[in-house]
């Protein structure tokens, strides 16, 4: 049982029904309860209820409800085949952020452990340190060491602060990193330069963080994308890939925590995504900063939706332990 002020829920997985048959079978009809016996499955969710990190980044409420969300926005998409999909609830994360944390680690851990691939919806993007405690702690590293983080965002969240939000959880990683020698490689498709100051980029520099600005990831840049991509799956053995929804153009997400003035196109992000779904080396995804408040006709939640159906269909498993 999960230690107040944070708790697990759990919901039903609810959408249209065309029929019985496999002709008609979509994603609610595939998502069952988690139990640490399950059998192995595409994915299992875990859901993080939590935008306490983005109130103390100076940010506006709302992504709280974003596993709610976007998991209404997957029910009724269609599968083109049979899949096994796992739910294990939705941690609900008031201000003890750390003990949310230390939680969904824990839980992001055991799926790994016992051969599943974790899909964590967020929640603020303070989900991310969360959700790197649970694969740094895997027993996966002992045959896949060296771990590469691919953050799809408009900022780096290299803030040094105090008191740990939404701005700060690749600091956090990276120095968690540096005291336990753990090798983390950390680097961001989609930068925004209006957005990050220059004391960030200094701080991304001395890190050794690799990025792309927003402006060079165009449909018209596809080359220069996918081989800064596959030259950072080349560096790791296994891919824990973020996606923050500002990373994408305010049109495209507008329900979001801080929209996009630029943004990196959908086709962009989705390519991205298939490269390293393809890889073998894709351990666990998580996505962040829906904010179901502000969104329009529900059309952020569906383009994430849309990428975590695509994210989990064509994913190809991690080499498990011997």
């Amino acid at each position: 049982m999960l230690s107040n002020p944070v708790a697990t829920v759990f919901e039903p997985w609810t959408g249209r029904d065309d029929g019985s048959g496999v002709e008609h079978l979509r994603w609610h009809h595939v998502v069952e309860p988690y139990a640490a016996q399950s059998k192995l499955a595409s994915c299992v969710f875990i859901g993080f209820a939590s935008d306490e990190g983005v109130h103390r980044n100076k940010g506006r409420r709302g992504a709280a409800a974003g596993p709610h969300a976007l998991r209404q926005a997957l029910s009724s998409m269609a599968l083109a085949a049979p899949i096994r999909a796992f739910d294990a609830g939705t941690l609900l994360v008031a201000d003890d952020l750390d003990t949310g944390q230390r939680e969904l680690g824990s839980m992001v851990c055991d799926v790994l452990d016992a051969g599943h691939f974790p899909v964590v919806l967020g929640g603020g993007h303070e989900v991310a340190f969360g959700t790197y405690r649970g694969l740094a702690d895997s027993a996966l590293l002992s045959v896949h060491p060296r771990i590469g983080i691919l953050n799809l965002d408009a900022h780096f969240d290299l803030r040094s602060e105090e008191v740990p939000s939404s701005g700060t959880p690749f600091r956090q990683i990276l120095d968690a990193a540096g005291e336990t020698g753990s090798s983390v490689e950390y680097a961001v498709v989609g930068i925004s330069q209006p957005s990050n100051t220059a004391a960030l980029f200094d701080t991304a520099d001395r890190l050794g963080v690799r990025y792309l600005f927003d402006d060079e990831c165009g449909v018209g840049n596809t080359t220069a994308v996918q081989d800064f991509v596959r030259d950072f799956i080349g560096r790791v053995d296994l891919v824990y890939l973020t996606i923050d929804l500002d990373v994408l153009p305010a049109a495209v997400a507008p329900g979001v925590s801080a929209p996009a003035a630029f943004g990196v196109p959908l086709e962009t992000i989705q390519l991205v995504a298939d490269l390293l779904t393809a890889s073998g080396k894709l351990a666990v995804c998580d996505v962040a900063e829906l904010n179901p408040e502000y969104d329009i006709d529900h059309r952020t939640a569906r383009t994430a939706a849309r990428l975590i159906h695509r994210i989990v269909t064509g994913h190809v498993r991690l080499q498990q332990l011997p």
